[in-house]
């Protein structure tokens, strides 16, 4: 008996979890990837377990964007045999290129750091080495197949035909359709990537979809509702005027991507309008947001037209000062007051926050401003949960600042938005949710049968999806 093969996608990440999106779609005549992201947080661990599949017989890679969580595991396609072309807009390789390095850097340095302390014991065998270094890197980018993709515009790969659409998240971000045709059956299966938060001060809003017979969904915030960004902006405004009219100093711990230029923006606009205190300094002390905030600048056409509208460019102003080195870093905590330090990581998991937190976080009359999600076993998150010490370079070290929330500059689209952006859909069959906590899925999953009538499956990791 011959069994008729199926084309079927499988994801190996973000399947009830938020990172480490990794999604293989084979459509019997062609075997793609869409996106190689790192797992993160919690689940850091699982980026050194085996793909789930032999990257040699994958034709080829699609990147959404250039987000750490779906990019950070290319190296490793290629460490196990990968040659096939990756697609992207031209932006995502630009940013994709800032993550993986500074990624490779980060995995250098831990290892290092780890390898001195191991073999003062007789241990440092028992040290894993980095996934990837940043010469790896290097090779991959000048090797790599790349095609460059602009929105709108379908093109054909195999039995494919490919459309990349704005989805609004970060610079040069898409979602993604697949039309393909088995057994004379037309199908089209949809990638969402990341779905923007149209409340956004930089880009314009996500693109409207057409049709999906599968829409493959994020599902983030599938379980609340953003405050809107204006309300998020006179919150984020009031927090900087206070703390610094009461002789404190500011620390945001910030995504380089997306986020870093956001609180720019607004940060430029404060300044222009004299609300940010004269005193005031505020410092970028992330190389990694400064150069991707140089990408935005390459490509502004992208941007919003109202970004648009300075003589200068939107997120540079007399007040701001661009941290190039770790010694101009260290000499930001000689600063008594009326500095606002904008330093990554975006989730307190490692860079140059954490420096600021131990000189800092110990005073009642500073304050820390979260304006990103935090994932579930991260610092930032033991943190907004209320840690009361928490541990930085084997040091405990209570938490006596003001810490915020602000929630409303989010990339990611909320509940309200999601359902929005899939009631524009003329036709959705079938609706999967990946990239998002199994909790806020179940809560996501239950509002689509509500409020759509439709039922949604959330997504094992390595399961076959049949389409």
């Amino acid at each position: 008996m011959i069994v008729q093969k199926q084309p079927y996608e499988e994801s190996h990440g973000a399947a009830k979890v938020v990172t480490g999106s990794m999604h293989l779609l084979d459509t019997i005549k062609s075997r793609v990837l869409i996106d190689a992201g790192m797992f993160q947080g919690k689940d850091e661990y699982k980026n050194f377990e085996p793909l789930g599949f032999n990257p040699k017989e994958v034709d080829a890679l699609f990147l959404t964007h250039g987000h750490l969580d779906h990019v950070g595991r290319i190296p490793l396609l290629y460490k196990y045999g990968f040659e096939g072309k990756v697609f992207a807009h031209p932006a995502t390789f630009d940013i994709a290129k800032i993550v993986l390095l500074d990624a490779a850097k980060l995995q250098e340095e831990d290892y290092q750091t780890k390898f001195k302390k191991a073999q003062r014991k007789g241990k440092e065998n028992l040290i894993r080495k980095p996934l990837y270094t940043v010469d790896d890197v290097k090779k991959i980018f000048k090797k790599m197949k790349k095609v460059k993709v602009d929105y709108n515009k379908p093109f054909k790969f195999k039995n494919l035909r490919v459309t990349y659409k704005d989805a609004g998240h970060i610079l040069g971000s898409a979602f993604i359709e697949f039309d393909f045709e088995e057994f004379g059956i037309k199908k089209r299966v949809v990638f969402s990537g990341d779905v923007g938060n149209k409340n956004n001060n930089i880009l314009p809003p996500l693109q409207n979809p057409s049709f999906a017979d599968a829409l493959f969904i994020e599902s983030t915030y599938g379980d609340r509702l953003h405050k809107s960004f204006e309300e998020s902006k006179i919150e984020f405004k009031k927090a900087i005027i206070e703390t610094l009219m009461n002789g404190g100093n500011v620390m945001i711990p910030t995504f380089a991507i997306e986020r870093a230029q956001q609180l720019l923006c607004i940060l430029k606009e404060m300044s222009l309008e004299k609300s940010l205190p004269k005193h005031a300094k505020v410092f970028l002390d992330s190389p990694m947001a400064s150069k991707v905030t140089a990408v935005y600048r390459k490509w502004d056409k992208l941007l919003k037209k109202e970004c648009q509208k300075y003589k200068n460019h939107p997120f540079e102003f007399k007040q701001l000062r661009l941290v190039k080195d770790v010694e101009e870093s260290k000499k930001i905590n000689d600063i008594e007051r009326g500095a606002v330090i904008i330093a990554g990581s975006g989730m307190c998991n490692g860079g140059r926050i954490l420096h600021h937190f131990k000189h800092r976080i110990w005073n009642p009359r500073n304050a820390v401003i979260f304006v990103g999600y935090q994932a579930v076993g991260t610092l930032g998150r033991e943190i907004i949960d209320g840690a009361k010490y928490i541990r930085i370079f084997h040091e405990d070290i209570i938490v006596k600042s003001k810490i915020y929330t602000i929630n409303g500059f989010s990339a990611h689209a909320d509940q309200r938005e999601l359902l929005e952006w899939m009631e524009k859909y003329k036709k959705l069959d079938r609706v999967f949710l990946i990239h998002g906590e199994y909790d806020k899925q179940v809560i996501f999953k239950s509002v689509i049968l509500n409020e759509m009538n439709k039922k949604a499956h959330i997504v094992e990791e390595g399961e076959k999806i049949y389409l």
